[in-house]
C-alpha cells in the first residue's frame, strides 16, 4: 500500500470561546490558497464563534425534549387505558 503525501493549507483556531471544544482545524480550498493569512484567520475567528449555541441554549432544549418525551407517553397511556376499558 502506497501512502500519497497531501500539502494541504490549514488554519487552526485555539481559541474557541466554547467549552466543548479545544481547538478547531479549517482546511483551506486551494483556489484560496493565495489569500493572506491574517484574512483566513480573521474568518475562520468569525466562524468559530458564531457556530456555537449557548450552553444554556442545549440545557434548554434537553427540558423540552424530555417534557415532550414525557406528554407522548402520558398520552400513550390515556389511549391503551381507553381501550382496554371499552373492550
Amino acid at each position: 500500500m502506497m501512502i500519497k503525501g497531501v500539502n494541504r493549507q490549514v488554519v487552526e483556531i485555539t481559541q474557541t470561546d466554547c467549552e466543548y471544544f479545544e481547538r478547531i482545524l479549517y482546511f483551506v480550498k486551494p483556489e484560496y490558497a493565495s489569500v493572506s493569512e491574517g484574512k483566513l484567520r480573521e474568518r475562520a475567528g468569525m466562524m468559530s464563534t458564531a457556530g456555537f449555541p449557548p450552553p444554556t441554549k442545549l440545557r434548554r432544549s434537553r427540558l423540552l425534549l424530555a417534557l415532550k418525551l414525557a406528554a407522548a407517553a402520558c398520552c400513550g397511556a390515556l389511549v391503551c387505558g381507553l381501550v382496554l376499558t371499552l373492550f
